[in-house]
């Protein structure tokens, strides 16, 4: 009764972390241009550390052996989660819709079957192959605006490609991270020193941009930004994920991550007062069943066709009895 209670509440937290993980795209699109993007990017990993070392520290000294053999790929992971996925999305938001970034950005587990098909040679059976295909579709309805006369001028939102770009470089970050010697590390500690490396990145072009443009935060209102961006989308979303994996196992939380784009749009149409387009409905709806259809785990699969078998034919192969009177 204890478990079933724990896994309940594990759904119910669960529900909140797509949230929590798209409000980063709709925070920083409200923050605009008040604080340039090396330096909303550094204050809300920095921030994010600050938070996670009481808690993590520990963990880090255990583990400082391993992590010091594996220093040039903290670095690429905090340049391709903190600096591009970071810095980068904040620059493509200064000149694209909070609603196209998400819509854009959620496509990530897509590139990463892709990546691995042709890099890897992994085998990318058919159903995946067509889910693959239908997201991307769905990309390119929302970059080109359901015109595809767009696609024949080159006439293109460069923060659409921006975000674009983001989305490769995080399916790249997921590649990266999977490496025997690091999976040695607890999780929290390792996404510690992932943000460590990944404000080092941030850390000199913040102060050239500092030095050249300004910008940083005067205003309480934007403090509370950065805090958002920190505690919500950083630290707040990533435990909760890992709660949702330890909890309901690693299947079942990957795929309230569907979820993303509802969240995302809603709240940029709600709180940002942007426009949604039949374009946009498209979009998401070939973006959703494709990613569905692309990445749900097999095992998942295989529990609802075992729940459903149950319903209709019975446990013992009986069909259910009548509910009729």
């Amino acid at each position: 009764m204890a478990a079933s209670a724990e896994a309940r509440r594990a759904y119910l937290l669960l529900l909140a972390m797509p949230l929590f993980f798209s409000s980063n795209l709709v925070i920083a699109r409200g923050v605009g241009d008040a604080i340039p993007p090396f330096t909303l990017a550094l204050l809300r990993w920095g921030v994010a550390v600050l938070i996670l070392l009481p808690f993590t520290w520990r963990g880090i000294v255990e583990a400082a052996p391993v992590l010091r053999g594996s220093w040039r790929r903290l670095l690429v992971l905090g340049f391709l989660g903190m600096w591009i996925c970071g810095a980068g999305v904040y620059m493509a938001l200064s000149l694209t819709t909070a609603t196209n970034g998400t819509l854009i950005y959620t496509t990530s587990p897509i590139l990463v079957l892709v990546i691995e098909r042709l890099v890897f040679g992994k085998p990318l059976p058919a159903a995946r192959l067509l889910g693959v295909v239908l997201a991307m579709a769905g990309v390119a309805v929302i970059v080109l605006k359901g015109d595809l006369t767009a696609l024949a001028r080159l006439d293109f939102n460069i923060g659409d490609i921006g975000i674009a770009a983001a989305a490769l470089a995080w399916a790249g970050y997921s590649l990266v991270l999977r490496d025997e010697t690091l999976a040695r590390v607890p999780t929290l500690p390792l996404f510690a020193v992932i943000a460590m490396a990944g404000v080092l990145t941030l850390l000199p072009f913040s102060v050239v941009e500092l030095a050249t443009v300004g910008g940083w935060p005067m205003r309480p209102g934007l403090w509370a930004a950065v805090g958002g961006l920190a505690l919500f989308s950083a630290v707040g979303a990533f435990s909760l994920y890992q709660y949702g994996v330890k909890v309901v196992g690693p299947a079942v939380t990957s795929c309230f991550l569907y979820l993303l784009p509802v969240y995302g749009v809603g709240m940029s149409v709600a709180f940002l007062g942007e426009a949604f387009g039949i374009h946009h409905l498209v979009g998401m709806a070939l973006v959703l069943v494709g990613l569905v259809a692309a990445t749900v785990p097999p095992d998942v699969v295989a529990t609802l066709r075992a729940t459903l078998h149950a319903k209709i034919v019975g446990p013992r192969g009986q069909p259910p009895p009548s509910s009729a009177p």
